[in-house]
């Protein structure tokens, strides 16, 4: 019999920078954070290259940055989220440099701001180059290791949401240093991440398999946009698994794409080349690969010498390759890097299911979309989560009888078969085909090893991706290369009848 705590404050799981801004904003409610991997480690925030897009500088507006958000997101963009997340950017930023995150600045003290994809300002505020996420992540843990009102437990792996007869979340299951532990709290976060670990070839921690997503599925949350994966063009090609990414910030500094034989091809897929949205990058190297003509990132004029000290994650992760990007073309291919889709939350985090609220790349808020604009995610997960802090801390105390929503473990070789399917099927460029095909693995999968949250949420991409017959942002359907009139999906796992599919995009 599970252990039970009572938490009489909101209960975060995840610690990447939304769980983390989340418990902030919660303050004076008091905020117990789960984590599976120690304090920045095991989240995509840590990871992130590129930086925060915010309008800052004085030729830049809010306005502005929303309209380019919207503009990336191919129709799907929820204008009013948009025009939120970019107005309170500023504010984001500045209380993330308060907390200690060293910012690059300009000789005057202001904000230094790099130019990237599909942006039409310098807007980037970014930390030595390529190392943004790390430095936030860095400035904002040390503020929650200090905060009062926040406990923290480690090695917390989530298993479950207790669930009461009205359908309102209760609280969680967890898998704590090997006990089995039911907690109850006044509302919960999810802060679970992406979906990335689900992919055989992702840049984000291999251990995001979607499980809040899928536990949040199987109690009967809204699901939005699931189909809906941006691969990023540029992970390093050194055999790795999760694969180094190569910034974006490479290319707003000038690098360019070259096949195998040195030629720059991208002019040939989009006017602005390198600096296209990233799904026509991801799927212009996808095509130079699958000729078998290679793909490379060739930064030797724009960076050359000076990548030590202007981009040392990537100098770190192509020297230990193979590689000296001072001097050689970087091997790339495209590689799961962010989920759009999610589940679904209004403004606060709130969810579909009452007392349960989410935040960040498992949630779906609408302001990527179908293809994320660069360097979003970070204040998405900025803004969006410190709204839900404040909104969670306002839930009142119900105590209620409650049962179990768990889910099972889904076994490594198991884990990898899907992961492999996954690349192939539901990847850069899909097809009827291919996407039934992993329909019928995952089937054969569940029925071998029981419904796991990872088969759920891999579960949902595929249907939403099998039922969206035409292409899109991130979602690239071979058989069906046309847009249709833009349309959101959102769903619930019981929307998927079996063997077939139900349910159509709204």
């Amino acid at each position: 019999m599970a252990r039970r705590i009572v938490h009489d404050g909101v209960l975060v799981v995840g610690a990447g920078l939304a769980g983390l801004s989340a418990a902030l904003a919660a303050a004076p409610a008091k905020v117990l954070v789960l984590t599976e991997a120690p304090l920045n480690h095991g989240c995509s925030s840590a990871w992130a290259q590129g930086g925060v897009a915010v309008a800052l500088a004085a030729d830049d507006a809010p306005e502005l940055h929303a309209a380019d958000t919207v503009a990336a997101g191919a129709g799907l963009v929820d204008p009013a989220m948009a025009r939120l997340m970019a107005e309170e950017g500023p504010a984001a930023v500045r209380r993330l440099a308060a907390l200690g995150a060293p910012f690059d600045r300009t000789a005057d003290g202001g904000f230094a701001q790099s130019l990237e994809a599909a942006h039409g300002k310098a807007r980037v505020a970014r930390v030595k180059g390529d190392q943004a996420g790390r430095a936030i992540m860095e400035a904002v843990t040390v503020a929650v290791l200090a905060a009062r009102h926040i406990e923290v437990r480690a090695g917390a792996k989530l298993t479950g949401l207790l669930q009461d007869a009205t359908g309102r979340i209760r609280g969680v299951m967890a898998r704590i240093k090997g006990e089995s532990v039911e907690i109850t709290a006044r509302a919960v976060i999810l802060a679970t991440g992406g979906i990335g670990g689900l992919y055989a070839v992702t840049t984000t921690p291999a251990e995001l398999q979607g499980d809040g997503l899928g536990l949040a599925a199987l109690a009967g949350a809204i699901v939005a946009d699931p189909e809906f994966v941006q691969f990023h063009p540029t992970a390093i090609d050194i055999g790795r698994d999760p694969a180094p990414l190569a910034t974006e910030a490479l290319r707003g500094e000038g690098a360019v794409l070259v096949n195998g034989d040195g030629e720059r091809f991208m002019d040939r897929y989009h006017p602005a080349a390198e600096l296209a949205p990233r799904d026509v990058v991801a799927r212009a190297i996808h095509a130079e690969r699958e000729a078998g003509r290679g793909a490379f990132l060739d930064a030797r004029s724009a960076v050359g010498a000076h990548f030590p000290e202007e981009f040392p994650a990537v100098f770190a992760a192509c020297l230990a390759g193979g590689v000296d990007p001072r001097t050689q073309p970087i091997p790339v291919a495209p590689a799961c890097h962010y989920h759009m889709g999610g589940i679904a939350t209004d403004a606060e985090g709130r969810t579909s299911l009452p007392g349960l609220y989410a935040a960040g790349e498992c949630a779906s808020t609408g302001v990527h979309g179908a293809n994320r604009l660069a360097s979003n995610s970070l204040l998405e997960a900025a803004v969006f989560g410190a709204r839900a802090g404040r909104a969670a801390a306002q839930e009142a105390p119900m105590p209620a009888a409650s049962t179990a929503v768990t889910a099972e473990e889904l076994p490594p070789a198991a884990l990898q078969a899907l992961r492999q399917a996954m690349s192939r099927d539901a990847g850069v460029v899909r097809t009827a085909e291919g996407l039934t095909r992993l329909r019928d693995l995952i089937d054969n999968l569940e029925a071998a090893h029981g419904r796991s949250a990872p088969l759920v949420a891999a579960r949902l991409i595929c249907a939403a991706a099998l039922v969206r017959r035409e292409s899109r942002g991130g979602h690239f359907r071979a058989d069906f290369p046309d847009a249709q009139p833009a349309a959101r999906t959102r769903i619930t796992l019981s929307d998927i009848a079996e063997p077939g599919l139900r349910f159509a995009a709204e």
